[in-house]
């Protein structure tokens, strides 16, 4: 029997995870929030896009919503259980797949890893065999059925790992990273399959978690933004990105210069400033009050002595709403929660 919140695929109310941590001797331990009153409604058939930094709370989550680890406080359902008191229930409605994972026994065979898990959620063999064959054949495997796991590249073992989270055809299926390490299009098919799967069974819902920016604007119906443990926007990539048109954003690049980028913050009417160095240049992203603020940045930029090679305004994307938001791009240093 459901326990409630039907109305959606995953549910949290005021979900938090607190860790402790660094006990000494003598002294009482720390304690670090992981989670902080979170509320997320993850609508069925959505394929829902989570987006966050190193140590922000994302793996937190994924582990409580798979009944991996339970909640501080707070509550949450998955397919309309709740995640402390039904786990059972929703662990045979679910199955989570995270990138660069080691899964599986190396010396059973391809097929044979993937039957084993199939007999875990207790899939009729028959269908278990069919549903291996076609999707060996979807990822261009089928050739490797009958190798050992462990003869298989990061890349294939990586493909496997796909495929297992997809065999199952699980009512809620969690993708943590799941493109990761894997070269351009290896990733393209995966993103492909993940789309098609979504589009073909409605009311299959899927929770991805990427440190892929264009993945996440190409797959995702909604995005939700979560730093320190809380989430911070949650809407379609296109309404984030709608709430920074009222913003000028420029790039330009520019000669290197003895001074720092830093100093274009001081200038009035500069919201943000990213540089990144490149073969001796510096490449600029500017988030300005108004188009008139330009000036003033190229003025103070000539005047450190450096020469502008090019300059264009441009579109707000959904790195721009995460740096607005965050304060740094996804890639740009960690930050521990747990």
């Amino acid at each position: 029997m459901r326990d409630g919140k039907t109305d959606a695929a995953v549910r949290t109310e005021r979900l938090t995870r607190v860790y402790r941590v660094g006990r000494r001797r003598g002294q009482p331990p720390q304690e670090r929030v992981a989670l902080q009153e979170v509320d997320l409604k993850i609508r069925p058939g959505e394929l829902f896009g989570l987006l966050g930094p190193n140590g922000a709370g994302k793996t937190t989550l994924i582990k409580i919503l798979t009944t991996l680890l339970l909640p501080t406080s707070g509550r949450a359902w998955v397919a309309g259980y709740d995640v402390v008191t039904q786990p059972e229930a929703i662990r045979r409605r679910i199955n989570m797949v995270a990138g660069g994972e080691s899964c599986g026994y190396g010396l059973l065979t391809v097929r044979e890893n993937l039957w084993m898990f199939s007999q875990f959620y207790g899939i009729e063999n028959r269908t278990a065999r069919q549903r291996i064959e076609t999707l060996l054949e979807r990822f261009g495997l089928r050739e490797r059925g009958g190798s050992k796991l462990s003869d298989l590249s990061t890349g294939l073992r990586q493909k496997v790992n796909i495929i297992r989270g997809f065999l199952t055809d699980p009512q809620i299926l969690f993708l943590d990273e799941p493109t990761l390490g894997l070269d351009v299009n290896a990733a393209r098919q995966i993103r492909a399959f993940i789309r098609e799967w979504v589009l073909e069974r409605p009311g299959r819902t899927i929770l991805l978690t990427t440190h892929d920016m264009h993945e996440a604007e190409a797959l995702c119906d909604r995005v939700a933004i979560i730093n320190r443990g809380r989430i911070l926007a949650c809407d379609t990539p296109e309404n984030l990105k709608r709430g920074l048109q009222r913003d000028a954003l420029f790039s330009l690049q520019v000669t290197a210069f003895p001074g720092s980028a830093t100093l274009l913050q001081a200038i009035p009417g500069v919201r943000q400033v990213r540089g990144r160095h490149e073969d001796g240049r510096l490449e600029l992203d500017l988030v300005l009050a108004e188009e008139g603020v330009i000036g003033p940045v190229i003025s103070a930029l000539t005047a450190q002595g450096a020469h502008i090679l090019w300059l264009r305004k441009r579109e707000p994307t959904l790195e721009d709403v995460f740096v607005h938001l965050v304060g740094r791009g996804l890639s740009e240093g960690t930050e521990e929660a747990g």
